[in-house]
């Protein structure tokens, strides 16, 4: 499969030959939900905190004797069943991550990309070209990739001038190479990936 490399103007300058084991594969949703679940539950804090009977304070003392009252046995004003006592199965502060294997990872992105590509969604640009931030200048190159909705725009390690750029606009959001992800990948109408983050993600994936 090749695809076109554009220059920072929009005009195509060359074209490439893409990894058929990266960016030919056969659809695999199974894998990819499997993989953006765990990324999206091992982002959760996991920080929520509810007090069981024995955390509130007071109720050390029995209300009132066991019998001989009428009323209900009590043994504390901090049962779960009285107003101000403790909480019955409430959340505890935990971890939500989950285990995937690293060949499942990669195969999901590599499911991503295929199917990117497959849709025409998928542009390689050889460089921003930016010396330094200039978030003007960046969404001047994006619209001149006429790629619209949002946008995931991967670039090389390193370069910060375009990753600064970039994470300015309201409809883009950029990535290095090293940091692709399946839902950073699934999360956008249109990828964009400079020509030396390509090299990179093809000697990663492949």
């Amino acid at each position: 499969m090749k695809t076109d490399i554009y220059d920072k103007n929009g005009k195509k300058v060359k074209s490439v030959e893409l990894n058929d084991s990266i960016f030919d594969v056969k659809e695999n949703i199974a894998v990819v939900h499997q993989v953006v679940k765990a990324q999206m539950a091992g982002a959760r804090a996991g920080t929520a905190d509810t007090k069981e009977r024995a955390e509130v304070r007071g109720g050390g003392t029995k209300p009132w004797r066991q019998k001989g009252t009428g009323r209900a046995r009590a043994g504390s004003i901090r049962s779960p069943l009285w107003r101000g006592g403790g909480t019955i199965f409430g959340p505890s502060p935990r971890s939500y991550a989950q285990k995937v294997p690293r060949k499942l990872g990669k195969l999901a992105l590599r499911t991503i990309l295929s199917s990117k590509a497959r849709e025409g969604a998928f542009k390689v640009i050889d460089t921003f070209g930016l010396e330094e931030p200039a978030t003007k200048k960046a969404k001047s190159t994006l619209a001149g990739l006429k790629v619209e909705g949002r946008v995931t725009v991967v670039v090389a390690d390193g370069d910060e001038a375009a990753v600064k750029s970039i994470r300015n606009l309201a409809d883009a959001r950029v990535i290095t190479a090293s940091k692709i992800n399946a839902y950073d990948l699934t999360d956008c109408a249109a990828l964009v990936m400079t020509e030396e983050a390509l090299g990179k993600v093809t000697e990663v994936l492949s």
